[in-house]
């Protein structure tokens, strides 16, 4: 199979977590994606995901985690970023890179404070460490359309706030039909996931974080914003802030570079 490329899942207590993995390299390297997690999590795109990140597989042995599929509905970021320190036990996984992006950024923060053993080296992706305006309006606008069990507006609102004008004319003559599929059973995971996004604060415990660590933004970001990774470079001592400019919240995807300035940072 392509990079031997896997789907699997772990017990966690009383409920399971989804992850995959792909690549054949020695060194270890974590993806903690962001809020649609709790749309839908990475169960079955083992095969996808491996070619999408084929050049992370070349060097590394990549595992993707979405967070746990049943979450007790006041769980917090750092419940998230135990959960997964849990996973991490019950693959035998040391120690690794980690690459955090948005709400998954969030997870990685606490991850790195919490179990500064297990980061090697981390890298935040268009994400936050403490509530901002911006952000508390746009998640605050998603929590509404989740709770009137509007995917329609959720989707199209989320597409035109992460990405350029470019990609979204695009994404617009397929509104019709990616608005009719990919809806969730339930909003209750995304619920719960977003309103945890609200009451995330790290921000004076960034100090603790003692890894490398590379921070992504974009200075189109109309979701965090900006200034939320300009915060975070000035709390982590040392750390590295790279801004794209004319970029938005989706960097990860438009930046034609992204990928190779990670690898960059992870193998320096």
């Amino acid at each position: 199979m392509l990079w031997d490329a896997r789907n699997g899942i772990i017990k966690l207590g009383n409920t399971d977590m989804d992850y995959i993995s792909f690549g054949h390299g020695q060194k270890t390297l974590i993806l903690i994606p962001g809020l649609g997690d709790g749309l839908k999590t990475v169960k079955g795109t083992a095969f996808a995901m491996a070619m999408l990140y084929r050049k992370y597989g070349k060097s590394y042995k990549v595992y993707v985690f979405s967070r746990k599929n049943k979450l007790e509905e006041n769980i917090s970021i750092r419940n998230m970023a135990e959960d997964q320190r849990e996973a991490m036990r019950k693959l035998e996984i040391n120690n690794a890179y980690v690459v955090g992006i948005s709400q998954g950024g969030m997870v990685a923060q606490y991850l790195a404070i919490d179990y500064p053993e297990v980061v090697d080296k981390l890298v935040l992706v268009v994400t936050l460490s403490r509530p901002n305006e911006m952000a508390t309006y746009v998640i605050g606008q998603w929590l509404k359309m989740a709770i009137a069990n509007d995917y329609k507006r959720l989707f199209i609102d989320t597409i035109e706030k992460s990405y350029t004008e470019k990609r979204k004319q695009k994404y617009r003559l397929l509104y019709p039909i990616l608005t009719k599929i990919g809806k969730p059973k339930d909003f209750s995971r995304f619920i719960i996931q977003a309103n945890a996004i609200l009451c995330h604060n790290a921000y004076n415990e960034l100090k603790k974080i003692k890894c490398p660590t590379l921070v992504i933004g974009a200075d189109g970001d109309a979701i965090v914003g900006v200034q939320a990774s300009r915060d975070i470079a000035d709390k982590i001592v040392d750390s590295k802030l790279m801004v794209y400019a004319g970029l938005g919240h989706g960097v990860f995807e438009e930046a034609k570079d992204f990928n190779g300035q990670v690898l960059k940072f992870l193998k320096m």
